[in-house]
Parts: C-alpha cells; sequence; structure tokens
C-alpha cells in the first residue's frame, strides 16, 4: 500500500467517524449540560480514553478475532502488526465472511434511518418512503434473503456471517432504543439522577455508537492499525465538537444525511468485495468524501437561506 492510499484511507475513516458519530455528540452535549462541571472534565478527558482504547481500540482486533479464531486473542494482536504474509493470507481468506457480515450490518442501519427514523428530508422521495415505514422488515427480510442465497453458492460461512450481520443490527438497535428512553429519563429528572449514573450511561451509548463506526471502517481497509488510527482521531473530534461546537454543527441539518446515504454506499462496497469484486482501496474514501461533501453543501446552503 503507497503513501497516498494510507493518507487517503486515513482521511476518510476520520471523516466517516465524525460525522457518523454526530448524533452521539448531540446526546452527549445534552446529558453533559445537566451534570457538574467537575463530572463533565471527567467524561471529556477519561471518557476519551475509554472511548478510544477500550471501544474503538479493542472492538477491531475482536472482530478479525471472531473471523479468525484460529488466531487466539494473542495471536490476532501480533497478526495486526506483522509483516508475515502467511499471517495475512489467513486474514485475506477470512475477509470475506467479515466483510459481508459488516455489509449486512449497515445495509440494514440505511434502510432502518430512511424507513423509521424522523429526519430532515434532503432528497426527493425520503418522505414517501418514510410514509411507508411498516415496509422496512419486509425490505431488509428480502435483503437478506437474497444475499445469503447468493452467498451459500460461494461460502455457507458467508451465508452464516450475513446472518450474524443482521443479527447484530438488531441488538444494537435495541441498545439504541433503550438508550433514547433512558436519556428522557436523565433529561427530565436531571436533579434527581446522579452524575456517576449519567457518566455510566454516557459510556454505554459511546459502546453502542463505536459498533457502527468501527463495522463500517472495514469497507476502507482490513489493516487494524489503519482503523485504529482514523477511528481514533475521529472519536477525539467528537469529543471536541461536543465542548465547543455542537449547537453550530446542529445547523448543518443534512449531514446526518450525508453520514447514512455514506452508510449505504459503504455496505454495499463491503458485500461487492466479500463476493470477489475488486473495488480500488482510493474508490471508498472518494466516495465518502463526496456524499458528505455534497450534503454539507446542501446544509450550508440552506443555512444562508435562513441567514438572509
Amino acid at each position: 500500500m503507497d503513501v497516498f492510499s494510507i493518507i487517503l484511507i486515513v482521511f476518510g475513516l476520520i471523516l466517516f467517524e465524525t460525522v457518523s458519530s454526530i448524533d452521539n455528540a448531540v446526546i452527549n452535549a445534552q446529558v453533559l449540560s445537566t451534570m457538574s462541571e467537575r463530572a463533565r472534565r471527567w467524561f471529556l478527558i477519561w471518557g476519551l480514553l475509554i472511548a478510544v482504547f477500550l471501544l474503538r481500540g479493542l472492538l477491531p482486533f475482536a472482530i478479525v478475532w471472531i473471523t479468525n479464531p484460529s488466531l487466539g486473542p494473542v495471536g490476532t494482536i501480533t497478526a495486526a502488526f506483522s509483516s508475515d504474509p502467511k499471517v495475512h493470507q489467513a486474514v485475506e481468506l477470512s475477509a470475506p465472511i467479515l466483510l459481508i457480515g459488516g455489509g449486512t450490518f449497515l445495509i440494514f442501519l440505511f434502510f432502518h434511518w430512511l424507513f423509521l427514523e424522523p429526519k430532515k428530508f434532503g432528497l426527493r422521495g425520503e418522505k414517501f418512503i418514510q410514509s411507508l415505514g411498516v415496509w422496512f422488515y419486509a425490505i431488509v427480510s428480502i435483503i437478506l434473503a437474497a444475499i445469503v442465497w447468493f452467498a451459500l453458492k460461494v461460502n455457507p460461512l458467508m451465508a452464516f456471517g450475513a446472518v450474524v450481520g443482521s443479527t447484530a443490527f438488531f441488538i444494537t438497535h435495541g441498545f439504541k432504543e433503550n438508550a433514547q428512553q433512558a436519556e428522557s429519563s436523565l433529561l427530565t429528572n436531571s436533579q434527581i439522577r446522579s452524575d456517576l449514573s449519567k457518566i455510566f450511561y454516557l459510556e454505554v451509548i459511546d459502546a453502542t455508537f463505536s459498533i457502527d463506526g468501527v463495522i463500517g471502517a472495514f469497507a476502507f481497509t482490513l489493516s487494524v492499525p489503519l482503523i485504529l488510527l482514523g477511528n481514533g482521531v475521529g472519536a477525539f473530534v467528537v469529543r471536541e465538537v461536543t465542548m465547543h461546537n455542537i449547537e453550530r454543527i446542529q445547523k448543518y441539518v443534512y449531514l446526518k444525511n450525508g453520514a447514512m446515504y455514506s452508510i449505504l454506499f459503504l455496505g454495499i462496497i463491503m458485500i461487492l468485495n466479500s463476493f470477489g469484486f475488486h473495488i480500488p482501496e482510493w474508490f471508498t474514501p472518494v466516495v465518502t468524501a463526496i456524499v458528505i461533501g455534497y450534503f454539507f453543501i446542501k446544509s450550508r446552503s440552506e443555512l444562508r437561506e435562513i441567514v438572509a
């Protein structure tokens, strides 16, 4: 991998992690506003270490280990930084299982947002599709059936990987649904709830949101060190946004749309890669930048119209 590709991949990872974590930053800011100054500082300093080193740091290794159980936990860490071609070959052989599972997860994530989640409509047809929200479960079931059907013809383990990806989506979605209810309780009973319980809640939220970012990162590269670097910097940027610029960021109303459409493309790229289609390394970060850039410009144009 040449230097230009590495820089492009890391830039794409930082951009994706930052934009896809906007919801996380908004939740953090809302809950932090009800906490004492000392508790805020603790979360923003030590919480960053937990979010980057424990969650986004360990999760990529855990995913590689799950898809390569023969490596073992120590072997997985060694493999991530090894230049041994045999190790890389082992990881590459298991890559289709990882990619198809991650791709299924991301596609489910996109369609849930498209059909069921409240949003600022950024493209034609989004409002109509949301009016058909009940079709979400039918659509993703058909998509899963199609993916499994074609995967069975290639490798039964790939089919299992797709099922695991869909299962992971519904598990994490359940946690997010519960988190939204917990957030309302925390905000309406801000004087009753302790700062310790709020910090614990925010760490759980970080853990849930980090899964989306880490899984999406494998669409950019299978290199764990690059994922650690890109997601780590992205997590730091999210913390900075939480501290200083959350109100300004919220004015860019279509950034969430950009994140979700980039998630759709990342999911498709992962599934295509799992079936052996060659996608150039530069393609994923470029597509991510174009999609997010389009919705950023759209948000900025609308903001100017409101100010004018």
